[in-house]
């Protein structure tokens, strides 16, 4: 009785990280990036790994969905790729450890249920391991862009839909001496981080 009990415990475990994973995929705010100013100049952008969006301070969000999986970086492709078959392998493993749990009547004898219960728990790791591997990814990706002095999309501004155009306050284009400077943050804007 023990053992039924603790079966179903996992079901129940293993059932609720692939809708915690399932539920990742349409977030809207897989990367933020703010840009503090005055009321003109204040801006967050945010992305998930469909599209990009640009919120201005009147709170108007404008969203772009991305147009061809031919023209995304090959992050953002990996990571697709890796959370759709988190999400596909944690399907097939919970109707696999639904028909190897041993108090369901489905499943053929015990030796096949354990078989079938091993393979749940076998095709679950694997979509614990899509989904931390697809996170990872893009959260690196993220740390590295944010921490490169020479990446310049959000730190020197950007433009989005033609009349968005917003310009950080961390670096700043010295004219006439053909380099980019970095200036340290002011103290108003301490960090323009993703989150």
């Amino acid at each position: 009785m023990a053992s039924t009990a603790l079966e179903i415990v996992a079901f129940t475990v293993s059932i609720s990280g692939w809708v915690l994973v399932s539920s990742t995929l349409p977030t809207d705010y897989w990367k933020v990036s703010t840009i503090d100013g005055t009321v003109i100049t204040t801006a967050t952008y945010f992305a998930n790994l469909w599209k990009m969006c640009v919120t201005d301070s009147t709170g108007v969000a404008n969203c772009k969905d991305f147009p061809s999986m031919l023209a995304l970086e090959g992050y953002i492709q990996a990571c697709r790729g890796l959370m759709i078959a988190a999400v596909s392998l944690g399907f097939f493993g919970s109707i696999f450890a639904l028909f190897g749990m041993k108090c369901t009547k489905v499943g053929g004898s015990d030796k096949a249920k354990a078989k079938l219960a091993c393979l749940a728990g076998i095709v679950f790791i694997l979509s614990g391991l899509c989904s931390m591997t697809g996170c990872s990814l893009y959260a690196n990706k993220i740390t590295t862009e944010f921490f490169d002095p020479l990446f310049m999309e959000q730190k020197m501004g950007y433009t989005y839909n033609g009349p968005t155009s917003v310009t950080s306050s961390r670096t700043k284009y010295h004219g006439g001496e053909g380099d980019f400077k970095s200036t340290g943050p002011s103290k108003q804007f301490d960090k323009n981080a993703y989150v």
